[in-house]
């Protein structure tokens, strides 16, 4: 019976963690997709817009140029030691351009963006929520995933494929800077080697992924603080703390895991 009771115990202990995983699920879909709906219902939020162009875009460029620069620069030293190896230092170009445009241009800018501007959109609409600003806006009928998630949504549609290309462009320029003035690979070869490697095909699936991970980390940041007063971990500043944490760690985990689904449907 102590046996039967135990395993009783744990079975609702699994099955309670798995419901409230799927109604999770759902409400991240629904806040989703309204949030989609509300990017052309009118009238437009173009000032806000705007306003979350600035926020997540050109605030971030300054990081998304060094990012890449010492990312570029790095590939350039690995590759060219172990592209010497096999005396083939000449396709350092290839190597640099196709990881960037294919997954590191793509991935690690959206990681950088999650830390500077996905952090601090779940903390400013947490306190909003403990602050009981959002109530207020329900209260006057502004719907408030209109007025706080969509124009985020739709900055971040447009912001992650440009910043994502800076990365790719920077990167590319870093690996020349190691490639060519430190390790003596001919400027030439170099980006002769990136003219005739990169196709249309890799650029493009790079800004697929790039568009993808901005739905992801705009979507979990935003919802993370819009449904902070629900968290079983504290109310008030702390549950806002939680919320940012939570809001970083999943869109980094996802970041990486959507990565892999994209390439093994885009190669």
């Amino acid at each position: 019976m102590n046996r039967l009771s135990m395993l009783t115990t744990s079975l609702t202990t699994i099955g309670a963690k798995i419901i409230f995983i799927v109604q999770e699920l759902g409400r991240l879909g629904i806040f989703f997709f309204r949030g989609i709906l509300h990017i052309f219902s009118f009238p437009i939020q173009f000032s806000k817009f705007l306003d979350q162009l600035y926020f997540i875009g050109m605030k971030s460029v300054l990081v998304i140029c060094l990012t890449g620069a010492f990312t570029g620069m790095v590939l350039g030293f690995q590759g060219y030691y172990t592209l010497v190896k096999f005396g083939s230092e000449g396709i350092l170009g290839t190597m640099v351009a196709l990881t960037l445009i294919r997954e590191l241009g793509p991935v690690l800018t959206a990681i950088m963006i999650t830390g500077r501007a996905g952090s601090a959109m779940a903390a400013e609409i947490g306190i909003m929520r403990i602050s009981e600003q959002i109530d207020a806006l329900e209260t006057m009928g502004i719907n408030s995933i209109r007025f706080l998630y969509s124009p985020r949504l739709a900055a971040a549609l447009v912001c992650f494929p440009l910043l994502t290309a800076i990365f790719d462009a920077v990167g590319i320029f870093g690996g020349y800077l190691t490639g060519s003035l430190l390790l003596g690979i001919s400027p030439g070869i170099y980006f002769y080697r990136v003219e005739y490697s990169v196709q249309m095909v890799d650029i493009n699936g790079g800004f697929i992924k790039a568009v993808v991970f901005g739905a992801v980390v705009i979507t979990i940041c935003c919802f993370q603080g819009y449904y902070t007063h629900t968290r079983k971990e504290g109310f008030g500043a702390k549950g806002v703390g939680f919320a940012t944490t939570s809001a970083v760690v999943i869109s980094s985990v996802l970041i990486l895991a959507t990565d892999y689904v994209l390439t093994s449907f885009l190669m």
